[in-house]
């Protein structure tokens, strides 16, 4: 599948592209050292959200101990500047098989999905870094940006409801993230753009995953629940409620540039209005 078919969908599912005014300020030299190390750590967030899904809703006690231990050797890295690129290698295993909890409503095919998404991306996080390490870019502690608090502050506070938004809002996450590096290809050197266009396949599949796995479940809910019910999930209505919320953070002017940051404030560029419903 070429990169336009794989990106098809996605744009059809981001209510808005990346603004130029974003691209200006990311082909710039001197910003390549950024988003290098913001697409490091977005690789581990991605990971670790799927961790935190399936460590709450899914597996057993062990299997979270695995999954901790599994992390370990990254977050030493990113956070306490532990290790380096040669102790990273080989980790990217699991010591254990990970077993679905006896009283879990939501069983295999969320284990299954999200440890495939762990598995690939702390793989990348591994290849950003090595990419890094080749050009003596070296790690920095950089704080987060606004985009993935700018949604996750809207999740519901009951379930099944608050499982379904934060799987909702991966998908946007994901489906950006493989928007911007089609987006970027154009704008950097050979290796750079070979490497953002081979990641399209995994992140565009990783938000279908999200997608399908919000879908099912809500699904799933109002099934048992009936569509009369005032429990009744419409994830349709979700989809958009975060689309409209994603595409204000991705188009209004952000103070902060990183890979997933809005406009940025020294390039401003119009604002379109979003109302939230």
């Amino acid at each position: 599948m070429s990169a336009q078919q794989l990106l098809a969908p996605i744009l059809n599912f981001l209510q808005c592209s990346t603004p130029q005014a974003w691209l200006d300020e990311a082909k710039k030299p001197e910003n390549l050292k950024i988003i290098l190390i913001d697409h490091l750590l977005c690789e581990l967030k991605a990971a670790q959200s799927a961790m935190f899904l399936i460590r709450k809703y899914a597996v057993d006690k062990q299997s979270n101990t695995v999954l901790l231990e599994w992390f370990k050797p990254y977050e030493n890295f990113a956070y306490r500047k532990e290790g380096d690129l040669a102790s990273l290698k080989d980790k990217n295993k699991l010591s254990k098989s990970i077993i679905a909890k006896n009283d879990s409503p939501y069983g295999a095919d969320l284990i299954d999905k999200m440890v495939l998404l762990i598995k690939e991306e702390l793989h990348h996080f591994y290849q950003v870094l090595e990419i890094m390490e080749n050009r003596g870019i070296a790690y920095e502690n950089i704080t987060a940006g606004r985009y993935a608090k700018g949604m996750l502050k809207h999740v519901k506070t009951y379930e099944p409801d608050a499982l379904v938004d934060k799987l909702i809002i991966g998908a946007y996450i994901e489906a950006r993230s493989c928007e911007r590096f089609a987006a970027l290809a154009p704008f950097v050197d050979k290796e750079l753009a070979t490497f953002y266009i081979s990641l399209l396949r995994s992140e565009s599949r990783h938000y279908q995953d999200y997608l399908t796995l919000a879908e099912e479940i809500a699904q799933e809910f109002t099934a048992k629940q009936g569509k009369q019910s005032k429990k009744y999930i419409d994830v349709s209505i979700r989809i958009k409620f975060f689309g409209e919320i994603e595409a204000e953070l991705i188009q209004s002017a952000d103070e902060e540039f990183k890979f997933h940051s809005g406009v940025p404030v020294n390039n401003e560029a119009p604002v379109n209005s979003y109302v939230s419903t």
